[in-house]
C-alpha cells in the first residue's frame, strides 16, 4: 500500500494548486451579498448625477458608514465607499457632486463614479453639513457649510465647493452642543443645544453668509421638552422659510419656530386617534424654490395620520391646510420636489397615494403589493414623476421593519435588498438536518437485535414506496441537471435537503442589530429565514461571543456578551428558547467543549472564570482563557460532588510592557493525513502533531515590537517564541495555526540597530513548521513512547518539555492582511490553503501551502529530487496572482472573519466570509480530482456510449451469424 499512497501524494503535490476553481465555475459557485447597511432617513435621497440627464440614482450613507449609489431600476450597487462611520450626506442640486461629513472629515464625491473630488480633515467632530444654494460671485460651484464641535464649542466653516478650502470660519464663544446648520436665501443659522443633558434650550445664531460674522442671536425655551438631540424633530434647510420644530413631553403639541424670527414660536395641536401618539415625524422640502409647506406625520401603536401646514411668508403665520385620514397600521411618508411643487407620498399597509402640498386632492393611488414577510414600513424616500397633466408615477425606496430595503414602484414591489444582513458579527456552519423521523427510526434499529431490525427496515422500505411517484417525477430533472453540468437541487416541497456532494449547508449569521439569518450556501447564498433575536438600542451593537450548532438536532445556540442567549432551529429559524440581556452575568467569551453529556457551549465570565457547572457537563479538555489582567490561564475542572469546579492549572503573563492581542488554537476539525514529510533523499521528517497548541500574540506599543508565543495548553510550557522589532502595531497583526505549522503577518521596518540577517521593510508573512526532531527518521525524545503527557513529558521528574524543531521562512507581501483562516477538508489529504483577507483591495486570496513551504531552497534552483517533492526556488516576494483571488473582480468590504468547513468531497472546502458584505464560495486547493468540471462534455460521453450500444446491438447478430456460418463451413 505504500506505493499507491506515495503516488497519490506526488500527484496532489504537482497539481496546479493556484487553480482553486474551474475557469467555467467563476461567478457560478461563488456568491456575494453586496450590501451597504441600513439607509438612514436624513442621508438617503434620489439625485441626478448629471444635470443634463433625467435619470437619477439612489444614494445613501448607511448606519455602517458606507456611502453608496444604487440603481433604482435594478437595485444593484453602482459604487460604494467606506467612510468613518455614520455621518451626514448632502447632494449639490444641479451638480454631479455629493458632500459627506463623517468623523473629522468633509469630502466631495463624483455622483456618477463615486471617485473623490476633494477632502479635508479638521480637528473637531462633524455635526452637520449643508450646501449653499447660491454660488458665490465668480465661482461656478456651490460652497459647503460644515458644522463642527471643538472643545465643546460650535465651529462653522464655509468651504469652497471646488477645492474644499476654508473661506471663513465662525467660532462660538459659549460651551453649547452644536446641532445643525441651516440657510435661507439671505442668512445662515447655527442651531445649538444650550444647557445640560436632561434639559436644553435651543440657541439660534444668525450669521452673514459673506463674512461669517454673527448678526444676531436668540434662544428658544425648550428645557422641559428637549432632553436629547433626538427630541428636536426637524431643522429645515435650504428653503424660503426653514423651521425648527419639537414636541412637548406629552406629545400633545408641536412647537414650531421659523428660523430668523425670534418671536415666532407657534404651538400646533397634535390630534390623537386610537390612543396616545408614540412617534411624530416632520417632512419638508429642501429646495429654495419649493413652496414653504410641511407635513406632520403622527403614529400611534395601531394607526397613523398626517396633517399638512402652510407658512405665510408675509406674516410668518403657520396654518393647517388639510389633513390625511387616519389609517390602520404603520406607514411611511416621503417628500419630493419639482421646481416649486411639493409632493407627499404616503405608503401604508393597503395603498400608496400621492398628494400635492397645495391641496388635498389625490393625484395617484395604487394598492400595495409588497410581501408580508418584509414587515411594516419604517421610513423611505420617493421620486414622483408627472407623466401628463393628470397622470403621475412614483417609486419609493422604503426600509421595512424586517430590515429589508424595498423599492415600491406604483404600489408593487420592484426589488429587495436584504440590508439587515450587513454588519454581521458572528457566523457558523450548520448541516441541513436529516428528517427527524428517519433519525429516530435509524436510532431505534441500531439498538434492536439484528432480526427485528431487518424486519423493521423491510417494513420501512415498503412504507417508503409512497414516495416513489415523486422520486420518478424528479428523476428526469436530476438526469438533465447531471448531463448539463448544473448543480442538483431538490424540488421537494418540504424545503432544504442534503445533496450528494455536501455543498448544500446552512450558514447561521448573527448581525450587530440583533438579527439572525440562515443562508443556503448551495443556492447562491439565498436567505432561507431571518429572525429578530433581541432588540438592540440605537448606538449599541450586539456583541456575540459564540455560536454552536448541534447539527444532529438542528439547533443553533447563540450567546451574547450581556449574558443573553437564544436557541434557534437551523431549518426554520424558529426560536426554541431565549434569555434576555441582563438575566445572566456578563460573558467574556464562549467555548464549545465536550463532556460526558455531549458537546455544549460554555460561557466564560469577565474575569476568565466559567464558574461551577454540573458534574455531568464537565469539559473533557483543558480550557485556555484570559484573566481580568489580560493574562492567559489554563483551567481544568475538578469534580466535587454534584459540581465541577474550575482550577487554574497554569498562568502565562508576557513580560512587562507587552499586552496580549490575540490567542488562537488549532481548528476543531483539523485532520492529519500524514504524520511526516518525505525529504528528497526519501527520509522522513516527522511532524510535531500536538493537539494542544495555542499561539499567543503579544505586542508592545512603546517598544514597537510583536512577540509570538507557542504554548502547550495542558502544561502551559512555552514551546517556541519569536520577537519582531520595528513593528507598526497600528497595522493589522493576524495569525493562523493548523496541523504542524502556524503563520502570521505584520508590518515591520528596518531599525538602525538591526544586526545579523538582512531585514526588510514592509508587510511580511512568516510561516513556521514544527517537527519532532531535526534529524530525519527520528521521532525525538518521545519516539519510543507509546503515549506521553504534556505535564510529565518524560520519566525524569521536573524534566524540561520536549521542544519541537523549528523551520521558519519570511515572505514579503504587497498589502496588509486583516484576517487569516485555513481550508478544511474531510480527511485532510488535500493540500491546505491559507485564506487571507486583503485590506486595501477588499478581496480574499487563497495562498497554496506549497508556496508557503519554508523548506524551499534559498539562492539556488531545486535538485530533481527536490522538484519531485514539490519544492521550487524560494522567492522573497509573494505576488498575489489574479488566479489566487477567490473573490475575482468583486470587492468584498468590511470582512470581519472567514470560516471554512469540509464538503463530502475530499477535494473541496466551503468558504464563507462575513462582515459588511457576505461572500461564499467553494475551493479545491489540489484541484477537483474527485468531481468533473462543467467543461467536461457529458453529452459527448452519453452520445458515444449510446452509439457504441447501438453499434453493439446492430453488429451482434451479424457477428453471431458469421460465426455460425463459419462453423458450418468448417464442419
Amino acid at each position: 500500500m505504500r506505493l499507491p499512497l506515495n503516488l497519490l501524494a506526488l500527484t496532489l503535490s504537482i497539481l496546479p494548486s493556484t487553480l482553486a476553481v474551474f475557469a467555467d465555475e467563476a461567478y457560478s459557485i461563488d456568491y456575494q451579498h453586496e450590501l451597504l447597511g441600513l439607509p438612514q432617513p436624513h442621508t438617503t435621497f434620489f439625485h441626478r448625477p448629471r444635470s443634463d440627464e433625467k435619470a437619477t440614482l439612489l444614494y445613501t450613507l448607511s448606519d455602517l458608514g458606507v456611502l453608496g449609489a444604487v440603481h433604482p431600476g435594478t437595485g444593484k450597487v453602482v459604487w460604494r465607499q467606506i467612510l468613518d462611520g455614520e455621518g451626514y450626506l448632502r447632494a449639490v442640486e444641479g451638480e454631479g457632486t455629493l458632500v459627506s461629513g463623517t468623523g473629522k472629515n468633509v469630502q466631495a464625491w463624483d455622483a456618477m463614479s463615486g471617485r473623490g473630488k476633494w477632502g479635508n480633515c479638521f480637528t473637531g467632530q462633524v455635526k452637520d453639513i449643508e450646501v449653499m444654494e447660491t454660488a458665490a460671485v465668480g465661482e461656478g460651484e456651490k460652497d459647503i457649510l460644515a458644522l463642527f464641535e471643538e472643545d465643546r464649542k460650535a465651529v462653522l466653516r464655509r468651504l469652497k465647493g471646488a477645492t474644499g478650502d476654508v473661506k471663513w470660519e465662525y467660532r462660538g464663544t459659549t460651551e453649547d452642543l452644536p446641532f445643525q446648520v441651516s440657510t435661507n436665501v439671505k442668512d445662515i443659522f447655527v442651531v445649538s443645544l444650550h444647557g445640560a443633558r436632561g434639559g436644553y434650550n435651543l440657541k439660534v445664531s444668525i450669521l452673514d453668509p459673506v463674512t461669517g460674522k454673527k448678526v444676531n442671536e436668540y434662544t428658544l425655551t425648550a428645557k422641559g421638552d428637549v432632553h436629547a438631540p433626538e427630541d428636536v424633530l426637524l431643522v429645515g434647510a435650504n428653503s424660503a422659510a426653514p423651521i425648527i420644530a419639537w414636541t412637548d413631553k406629552t406629545m400633545k403639541n408641536l412647537k414650531v419656530n421659523i428660523l430668523g424670527k425670534s418671536g415666532s414660536l407657534q404651538t400646533l395641536p397634535l390630534k390623537e386617534s386610537d390612543g396616545e401618539i408614540v412617534k411624530v415625524t416632520i417632512h419638508a422640502p429642501e429646495l429654495v424654490q419649493s413652496m414653504p409647506h410641511f407635513l406632520v406625520h403622527s403614529q400611534s401603536a395601531v394607526s397613523n395620520r398626517a396633517d399638512v401646514y402652510h407658512i405665510d411668508l408675509a406674516t410668518g403665520n403657520i396654518n393647517k391646510e388639510y389633513e390625511l385620514p387616519k389609517l390602520p397600521g404603520k406607514g411611511a411618508v416621503s417628500t419630493s420636489s419639482q421646481d416649486a411643487n411639493v409632493y407627499f407620498t404616503r405608503t401604508t399597509q393597503d395603498e400608496v397615494i400621492i398628494v400635492s402640498s397645495a391641496s388635498h386632492g389625490i393625484l395617484g393611488r395604487w394598492p400595495v403589493k409588497v410581501g408580508k414577510h418584509h414587515g411594516s414600513f419604517v421610513h423611505g424616500v420617493a421620486e414622483v414623476v408627472q407623466k401628463s397633466t393628470d397622470s403621475y408615477a412614483v417609486r419609493s425606496a422604503i426600509l421595512m421593519s424586517e430590515e429589508d430595503w424595498v423599492m415600491v414602484r406604483n404600489g408593487a414591489e420592484a426589488w429587495t435588498r436584504v440590508e439587515g444582513l450587513s454588519g454581521a458579527v458572528a457566523a457558523e456552519w450548520a448541516e441541513i438536518p436529516e428528517s427527524e423521523s428517519l433519525a429516530k427510526t435509524l436510532e431505534a434499529e441500531a439498538h434492536s437485535n439484528p432480526l427485528s431490525a431487518y424486519i423493521h427496515r423491510c417494513k420501512r422500505h415498503i412504507n417508503d414506496l409512497h414516495n416513489l411517484p415523486g422520486y420518478l417525477q424528479e428523476l428526469p430533472f436530476r438526469i438533465i441537471s447531471s448531463i448539463l453540468s448544473t448543480d442538483v437541487t431538490s424540488h421537494k416541497p418540504d424545503g432544504l435537503v442534503r445533496d450528494n456532494f455536501g455543498f448544500h449547508k446552512l450558514a447561521i449569521v448573527a448581525t450587530q442589530r440583533g438579527r439572525v439569518y440562515g443562508l443556503d450556501s448551495g443556492n447562491q447564498g439565498v436567505v432561507v429565514w431571518s429572525l429578530k433575536a433581541f432588540h438592540i438600542s440605537a448606538g449599541k451593537k450586539w456583541d456575540v461571543k459564540g455560536i454552536w450548532v448541534d447539527s444532529s438536532n438542528g439547533i443553533a445556540t447563540i450567546r451574547g456578551a450581556d449574558g443573553e442567549y437564544i436557541l434557534v432551529q437551523t431549518l426554520t429559524g424558529k426560536a426554541d428558547e431565549k434569555m434576555d440581556p441582563g438575566d445572566w452575568p456578563p460573558v467574556q467569551s464562549a467555548a464549545v467543549v465536550g463532556s460526558p453529556a455531549g458537546p455544549w457551549i460554555l460561557p466564560i465570565g469577565l474575569d476568565g472564570n466559567p464558574g461551577d457547572i454540573p458534574a455531568e457537563w464537565t469539559p473533557k479538555e483543558y480550557l485556555v482563557v484570559q484573566g481580568k489582567n489580560g493574562e492567559v490561564k489554563g483551567l481544568k475542572f475538578d469534580i466535587q460532588g454534584p459540581l465541577a469546579v474550575p482550577i487554574t492549572a497554569w498562568t502565562f503573563q508576557p513580560p512587562v510592557g507587552q499586552k496580549i492581542a490575540k490567542v488562537i488554537s488549532r481548528p476543531a476539525h483539523d485532520p492529519v493525513a500524514s504524520i511526516g514529510r518525505v525529504l528528497p533523499d526519501r527520509t522522513v521528517m516527522y511532524k510535531y502533531l500536538n493537539p494542544n497548541l495555542v499561539l499567543v500574540t503579544a505586542i508592545s506599543e512603546t517598544a514597537a515590537s510583536a512577540t509570538f508565543y507557542l504554548l502547550d495548553s495542558v502544561s502551559g510550557d512555552v514551546l517556541h517564541s519569536t520577537t519582531h522589532e520595528g513593528v507598526d502595531t497600528t497595522q493589522p497583526i493576524t495569525s493562523a495555526i493548523s496541523e504542524n505549522w502556524f503563520v502570521y503577518s505584520l508590518w515591520s521596518d528596518i531599525l538602525p540597530t538591526t544586526s545579523g540577517l538582512p531585514a526588510s521593510k514592509g508587510y511580511q508573512l512568516v510561516v513556521t513548521e514544527l517537527y519532532e526532531s531535526d534529524v530525519p527518521n527520528d521521532r525525538g525524545p518521545l519516539g519510543s513512547s507509546s503515549n506521553s503527557s504534556s505535564v510529565e513529558p518524560s520519566d525524569v521528574a521536573n524534566a524540561e518539555p520536549a521542544l519541537p524543531h523549528i523551520i521558519s521562512q519570511t515572505f514579503l507581501i504587497p498589502e496588509s492582511i486583516s484576517h487569516m483562516s485555513v481550508t478544511q477538508t474531510r480527511q485532510g489529504i488535500t493540500v491546505r490553503q491559507l485564506l487571507c483577507t486583503l485590506t486595501s483591495s477588499n478581496s480574499i486570496v487563497g495562498i497554496p501551502r506549497t508556496i508557503l513551504n519554508p523548506s524551499r531552497p534559498v539562492g539556488r534552483d531545486p535538485t530533481p529530487a527536490e522538484a519531485e517533492e514539490g519544492l521550487f526556488r524560494y522567492q522573497p516576494v509573494i505576488e498575489f496572482d489574479p488566479k489566487m483571488i477567490l473573490t475575482h473582480r468583486r470587492e468584498v468590504i468590511g470582512v470581519r472573519d472567514v470560516i471554512t468547513t469540509p464538503a463530502l468531497l475530499e477535494s473541496t472546502s466551503l468558504v464563507f466570509a462575513y462582515g459588511i458584505d457576505v461572500f461564499g464560495t467553494r475551493v479545491a486547493p489540489s484541484a477537483a480530482f474527485d468531481i468533473l468540471g462543467k467543461s467536461f462534455n457529458k453529452m459527448s460521453l452519453v452520445a458515444t456510449v449510446t452509439a457504441l450500444g447501438i453499434g453493439v446491438a446492430v453488429l451482434a447478430p451479424m457477428v453471431r451469424k458469421k460465426q455460425i456460418n463459419g462453423r458450418m463451413m468448417t464442419a
